[in-house]
């Protein structure tokens, strides 16, 4: 495996979850680039100290949303980036995390400001920008 998935038992974060999580993000921060192969099932559910069926969950997900792909007799793989959803299935799907963020750090009483820098940080850090780069 081309980096190293890491799950936390005490998560409340289902472990097929944290793995989707996780190779979504090594792909979208070119971690992981297309063609990369990733362990097995087996393979993987050893190293993470899993049942196979959580990792064959999580590999059927990703490869359901087209980020993988299963090649008999050979193993899996980061599949040829493309895209999957709309625009507004996108934005569907962000909207959840927007709405927690934003109830969250109004409890908090953060700014607009303060938010827009913090999502702006963030955002660099995880897609592995720095500074001035879009």
């Amino acid at each position: 495996m081309a980096f190293d998935l890491r799950i936390s038992t005490g998560s409340s974060t289902p472990i097929f979850r944290q793995i989707i999580d996780q190779v979504r993000l090594a792909v979208a921060t070119a971690r992981l680039k297309e063609g990369d192969a990733l362990a097995s099932v087996r393979a993987l559910a050893e190293q993470l100290v899993v049942n196979p069926n959580t990792v064959a969950k999580a590999y059927a997900e990703l490869a359901r949303d087209g980020v993988i792909a299963t090649h008999q007799g050979k193993g899996v793989f980061i599949a040829a980036r493309r895209p999957i959803y709309t625009s507004a299935e996108r934005l569907r799907r962000l909207e959840p995390a927007l709405d927690d963020l934003v109830r969250e750090a109004i409890a908090l009483g953060f700014s607009t400001d303060d938010v827009q820098k913090l999502v702006q940080t963030h955002f660099r850090k995880m897609a592995g920008r720095k500074d001035g780069e879009s």
